[in-house]
């Protein structure tokens, strides 16, 4: 998958970067590379499911798709 970042310079110093696409994922990094580094981390946690998504209504119907 594939996702565009914004990296914004920080008021402290460093950077803090979102992904537009994921609303809430946001990371923050000393560096540039760290930054991207983070945000790699906070992307793969949001997607993550969680127990919680797995709570349906009975009769639901329950599909994977493929991106």
């Amino acid at each position: 998958m594939k996702f565009k970042v914004v990296l914004e310079p920080s008021d402290e110093g460093g950077y803090t970067v979102y992904v537009p696409s994921l609303p809430g994922c946001i990371s923050e990094g000393d560096t540039l590379e760290g930054a991207l580094e983070n945000i790699r981390e906070a992307i793969e946690l949001y997607l993550e499911p969680v127990e919680d998504d797995w709570i349906v209504e009975e009769g639901a119907l329950v599909q994977e798709l493929v991106l």
